[in-house]
């Protein structure tokens, strides 16, 4: 089988560093073309020592040229150059964006959370919001495959299947998410270099943070009923990993038991969702560098309640292994392809 030839742009941020980790050992994959701005002229060993053994073109700035002999482009940037980049594609190049670019069906949405207008509306019908257990079966279609945020991905994969069979009631859910400061992308140490970064918890985005209007977006499709909830994300002092911890009400009848039941029901095939046992603990730790989701249902001290755990890799799971389940699944490659792995 010929290897896919793959563009990655915004190659150095954490991101792009992880899905370059993953791509060198994806045996379907050629990395054609490294892009950055500042970077241009430098090797990507100058960001990650890792990848210093392997043979990997020098960062290059993007330009539509670049493009004639690409079969996938991975964007890794920062919000809004994924939608410049799409307008020069052809029909037989794939766009899976990691950014947030095309994570909402109403360009008017994008312009409300993202404050910039959406500079390519005409193709968000291209594209599909894919998170590939849930809906990895329609993106074929697509010629741009959008990412879902780290935060997103956390709290959707439980919820979902208790919103799609009515086990859960839709109102005053709380979302309480903790992320690793690489979530906030390398320019976090600048703009908390006063606020004792690697020593510190710190509540961010607060009532209006950009990944409600996907977590709303998406939980819509599973229910006719109006949702209401609250996301509050927070920075740690570790690197990588999520922990979300969610606040649910039970609908009549339901019991942890039941829930638990449906989760491992609904994921039984997927092979990096993990359901665990009543009230198990889990962390961050337990999935970091993995592409799993670790789920746990616990008992409140309210019988109509339950305590969601879900843990995650946001660089992984939350970003490169995502984009990377994605590519498998749209090009017929074993979906484990470059997701197991040792470092």
């Amino acid at each position: 089988m010929p290897k896919l030839n793959a563009l990655v742009a915004g190659s150095t941020g954490y991101i792009g560093i992880q899905l370059i980790k993953l791509l060198v050992k994806h045996k379907y994959v050629n990395i054609k073309y490294l892009c950055g701005n500042s970077s241009v002229g430098k090797k990507i060993s100058d960001y990650e020592k890792s990848l210093s053994s392997k043979k990997l073109p020098k960062i290059v700035k993007f330009n539509k040229n670049l493009l004639k002999d690409i079969d996938v482009v991975f964007t890794a940037l920062p919000n809004g150059e994924a939608q410049d980049i799409s307008k020069h594609l052809n029909k037989n190049i794939t766009l899976i964006d990691l950014a947030a670019d095309f994570r909402l069906e109403n360009g008017l949405d994008y312009l409300k959370w993202y404050k910039q207008k959406h500079r390519a509306t005409n193709l968000i019908k291209k594209s599909l919001y894919t998170l590939p257990e849930i809906n990895g079966k329609d993106l074929k279609k697509y010629q741009i495959i959008s990412c879902p945020g780290c935060y997103p991905t956390s709290i959707l994969l439980p919820l979902i299947p208790l919103f799609k069979n009515k086990l859960v009631k839709v109102k005053n859910i709380i979302m309480d998410s903790k992320s690793g400061y690489s979530g906030a992308g390398r320019g976090v140490h600048k703009k908390y270099k006063n606020k004792n970064l690697y020593e510190s918890l710190s509540a961010y985005g607060v009532g209006f943070h950009r990944h409600n209007s996907e977590i709303n977006q998406m939980l819509k499709k599973f229910t006719n009923k109006e949702i209401n909830f609250t996301f509050t994300p927070h920075l740690t002092p570790m690197f990588r990993g999520i922990l979300s911890t969610i606040y649910i009400d039970l609908e009549n009848g339901i019991t942890q038991s039941k829930v638990i039941k449906k989760l491992s029901d609904f994921y039984k095939k997927d092979n990096f969702i993990k359901i665990l046992k009543a009230d198990s603990l889990i962390s961050t730790d337990d999935v970091i560098n993995t592409n799993n989701c670790i789920i746990s249902v616990c008992k409140s001290k309210y019988k109509n309640k339950i305590i969601i755990l879900s843990v995650i890799d946001n660089l992984i799971k939350g970003g490169a292994g995502q984009a990377i389940q994605n590519l498998n699944i749209k090009f017929n490659f074993p979906l484990k392809t470059a997701l197991l792995w040792d470092y």
